[in-house]
């Protein structure tokens, strides 16, 4: 009988893609993927350390699985990613019923880890970086097991070079790789031979794509005309940009080619150029907010979402009000709005003579999601009564008698479905806009 695996997965797309290739990788070496904890063999738990209670899930789920482990002893359990990547010899330390430990530069040893702990016991094996011409620095170049069958992640890049003073990326992912250009393409196609429709470009710094490569020009904005253009592929997405990347010819492509959907999640975190600064993000509120409005300018109907940091270490209620004006004027289809948590190992950790009483960054928390939410309301109210392409996931959460699919802006809706299945498109009707979701017919 088979062995049988499960992959509890914590963070960012970047994570969830690295899973799709451990369970890739342990597919190819004849495992099977269980329907729950009880029944796997082998437990993955994909982790993030972006922020503080990344280290509760992580040791909350352990907890959970040492009485399971005590109960099966032959049950196998493996933490990977960031946290991994971070805390070492810690995660043993604190639960010794983890067999093995491995990070961000070694995804793709995780089937030959967990044979070596079959064999010899606990192993931990974590890289302080990517050996070179290593394929498999790039999830992408190993063995996949997608969630869905139509839409597919692809890695363009690793690492980040910028110095973001809140930002522990640096550390556990390393310095930036670009990944050769025509492997990137041929992956896309390929994966377009499968049935894939829908893909998104990834990267810890998706837009600064090529500049380890090559010096001459700007090789982002040539990738997404040649992703863009592969047969069979109808909508293209990329994750994360850094505003101080966004170049005029990412615009253009994105304006110009069809297949690139109106959609740019350029993340904020301050609209104080202080606060900005003492960030190290290298931009301006206005340098910001020019480059919004170049991108706006250039792509009809261009949805648009951010990060935003509240209580960043010396913020004061000056610096807040400016980074609510700033909010206001961006008009936000949504935001992603964090509470500052300092991560050890970054420079803000160490601000600790600065830091924002927790009940004033609440408050600040609470008046800034209000602004977010009333444009995200205005946004989706704009929507009612237009048609738009719906690409279908399946029965939605919370009333499977209603279809769930996203639209070209990203967008979440809710409609009476007609036995579509997942991957298909189909022309939806809004009727009704909520703040987080529209309905249609």
């Amino acid at each position: 009988m088979a062995r049988k695996y499960l992959i509890r997965t914590f963070g960012c797309q970047m994570n969830e893609h690295d899973s799709e290739r451990i369970a890739g990788l342990l597919e190819s070496e004849g495992m099977e993927r269980a329907e729950g904890v009880d029944d796997a063999d082998v437990v993955v738990l994909n982790t993030c350390c972006i922020r503080e209670n990344a280290d509760n899930k992580l040791y909350g789920n352990l907890g959970h699985l040492k009485s399971l482990k005590e109960q099966r002893p032959d049950l196998q359990i493996a933490v990977a990613g960031c946290l991994a990547q971070k805390d070492r010899g810690l995660i043993q330390e604190r639960a010794p019923q983890v067999d093995v430990v491995f990070g961000t530069h070694n995804v793709g040893r995780a089937a030959a880890l967990l044979d070596q702990a079959r064999r010899v016991g606990p192993v931990m094996e974590i890289l302080d970086e990517t050996p070179p011409g290593d394929d498999a620095a790039f999830a992408s170049a190993l063995p996949v097991r997608r969630d869905v069958s139509y839409a597919a992640w692809v890695t363009i890049q690793i690492g980040c070079d910028n110095t973001c003073a809140f930002c522990i990326v640096p550390a556990v992912r390393g310095k930036e790789m670009s990944r050769p250009f025509a492997d990137i393409v041929a992956e896309v196609e390929r994966a377009a031979t499968d049935g894939v429709t829908e893909v998104t470009l990834l990267g810890q710094n998706v837009n600064s794509y090529g500049r380890d490569l090559t010096k001459r020009r700007p090789l982002f904005a040539d990738l997404l005309r040649a992703v863009g253009s592969v047969a069979g592929i109808r909508r293209v997405r990329y994750t994360s940009p850094h505003p101080k990347d966004l170049r005029p010819e990412t615009i253009a492509a994105m304006a110009e080619v069809p297949t690139l959907c109106e959609h740019l999640h350029l993340p904020l975190q301050s609209g104080s150029d202080r606060v900005l600064a003492a960030m190290h993000r290298g931009y301006t509120a206005a340098r910001y907010l020019e480059k919004l409005a170049a991108a706006r300018a250039a792509v009809p109907d261009l949805a648009v979402t951010t990060d935003i940091i509240v209580g960043f270490p010396g913020e004061t209620e000056d610096d807040f009000e400016r980074t609510l004006e700033v909010v206001a004027a961006a008009e936000y289809d949504s935001a992603y709005t964090f509470l500052f948590s300092p991560r050890p190992g970054t420079e803000a950790a160490g601000m600790t003579d600065q830091f924002v009483p927790p009940d004033v960054a609440g408050v600040r928390f609470e008046r800034l999601n209000a602004v977010v939410q009333r444009s995200a309301r205005r946004k989706h109210d704009g929507r009612v009564g237009r048609t738009e392409e719906v690409l279908i996931e399946g029965p939605s959460k919370k009333d499977p008698s209603l279809t769930t699919g996203r639209t070209r802006q990203n967008k979440l809706v809710h409609f009476p479905g007609n036995g579509e299945q997942p991957g298909e498109y189909r022309d939806v009707v809004i009727t009704t806009a909520a703040a987080h979701h529209l309905l249609g017919a």
